[in-house]
C-alpha cells in the first residue's frame, strides 16, 4: 500500500517527509503498458517519471494546497514532456510523451537537456478559482547559477526551492518498476511556514545554510542509497538514518492512482473544434476517437455523438490541462 509519512525534529526548525509509492506507481506503469498505441515506456523513463510522481506527492503534501500540484518538465530530448498532477487528496496521475529513441542508461540531460534549454515548472491550479483568478506557476531552467546542467532531478527541485521560496531543502529520489520513492528534509523559515507561492522576508533569506541543526540531519539523509529508499520500510529508514534525533511522526497518508478526465471535459475539448473541424474528422475516420494519456481511457463519439454536441450548448473553454488527444 502506497504510504505517505510526515514528521518534525523535536525543538529543531526542520521538518521532513518519506514516500513510498507501491500500488499507485504500479497502476500508473500497468495502464501505460496497456496503452496499444503508446506501449510501455522505456527504463529510464519510467525510472525519472517515478522520481516525479514521488517528489510531486511531497511537494503538494508540504504545501497543504486546495487545488491541484502539477509538475512538469518540458523537454527538449527524445522525452518531450512529463507531466504529474496530484490533487489535495494525494490521489495522483502521471504520463510523459515521448518523440525519439531513449537510449538505455539515459540520464536526465540526455533524456530531456540535451541544449541546456529544458524547463521544469510548478503549477498550483486552485479547486475554487475566483473570477479572473489564474494559476500560479514557477519554471526553472534545469541548469546551476553557473548554468551547469543538474543531473538529477532532485537537484532541480531543491534548486528551485531555494531559489523561489528561500527555503534550504535535501530530496533524495529513487525509483523502479515496483516503487516510486522519495525522502524530503526541509529547513523552516525562520517566520512562518513557507510555500510555493509564499514571500519571505530578508531575514529569512540571511539565514539560509547557517542552521547547524538543518546541516547536520541534511548531511545524514545524502547519506541514503537509492536501495535502501526503495527497499526499507519507514520505520527503519527514520531509525536508520536519524537515531540519534527526537522524531516525532504523524499519521501516515495514503497516496491513490485517480484521473480527472470524463466524457463531459472530452465533450468541451470537442466543441472547441467547431461543428466543420468535428464534422470533417468524422467525415475521414468514422468517427472521433479521443484518448486519455493519464489512464488510457478511450472516448468514441459517431457521426450522431458528435453533431448531438452541437446541438446540447455552446463551445466552452478547453481547460488548460486537458489530457486528451485526438486520434
Amino acid at each position: 500500500m502506497s504510504e505517505l509519512h510526515k514528521f518534525v525534529f523535536e525543538g529543531l526548525p526542520v521538518r521532513g517527509m518519506v514516500v513510498r509509492l507501491t500500488d499507485v506507481w504500479q497502476e500508473i506503469l500497468r495502464r501505460r503498458a496497456n496503452n496499444v498505441q503508446s506501449g510501455a515506456y522505456p527504463a529510464p523513463v519510467r525510472h525519472l517519471l517515478g522520481e516525479m510522481t514521488a517528489a510531486a506527492a511531497l511537494m503538494q503534501s508540504n504545501i497543504k494546497f486546495n487545488g491541484a500540484l502539477v509538475l512538469q518538465i518540458m523537454g527538449e530530448g527524445p522525452v518531450k514532456l512529463a507531466v504529474v498532477e496530484v490533487q489535495a487528496d494525494l490521489s495522483l496521475r502521471a504520463t510523459a510523451t515521448l518523440r525519439g529513441d531513449v537510449p538505455e542508461g539515459a540520464g536526465l540531460t540526455q533524456m530531456v537537456n540535451q541544449n541546456n534549454e529544458a524547463r521544469c515548472a510548478i503549477t498550483l491550479d486552485p479547486k475554487d478559482k475566483l473570477p479572473g483568478q489564474q494559476p500560479y506557476q514557477g519554471v526553472v531552467p534545469l541548469f546551476d547559477d553557473q548554468r551547469q546542467p543538474l543531473s538529477r532531478f532532485s537537484d532541480v527541485l531543491a534548486h528551485y526551492m531555494l531559489q523561489s521560496e528561500q527555503l534550504d531543502t535535501t530530496l533524495v529520489l529513487a525509483a523502479n518498476d515496483e516503487v516510486a520513492a522519495g525522502l524530503l528534509i526541509q529547513r523552516l523559515p525562520v517566520q512562518g511556514l513557507g510555500n510555493l507561492s509564499a514571500h519571505s522576508r530578508a531575514a529569512d533569506e540571511d539565514e539560509i545554510g547557517r542552521n547547524e541543526d538543518y546541516a547536520r540531519i541534511a548531511i545524514l539523509a545524502q547519506t541514503l542509497q537509492s536501495e535502501e529508499l526503495l527497499t526499507l520500510d519507514v520505520d527503519t529508514l527514520l531509525r536508520r538514518l536519524f537515531w540519534q534525533e527526537d522524531v516525532r511522526r504523524f499519521e501516515p497518508l495514503a497516496p491513490r492512482f485517480a484521473c480527472s478526465c470524463h466524457r463531459e471535459r472530452v465533450s468541451q475539448m470537442i466543441r472547441s473544434l467547431g461543428a466543420e473541424e468535428a464534422a470533417s474528422i468524422v467525415a475521414e475516420q468514422g468517427q472521433i476517437e479521443v484518448g486519455c494519456e493519464f489512464c488510457g481511457q478511450q472516448y468514441r463519439y459517431d457521426a450522431v455523438d458528435a453533431a448531438q454536441l452541437f446541438v446540447d450548448g455552446p463551445s466552452p473553454a478547453v481547460p488548460p490541462t486537458s489530457p486528451s488527444v485526438l486520434h
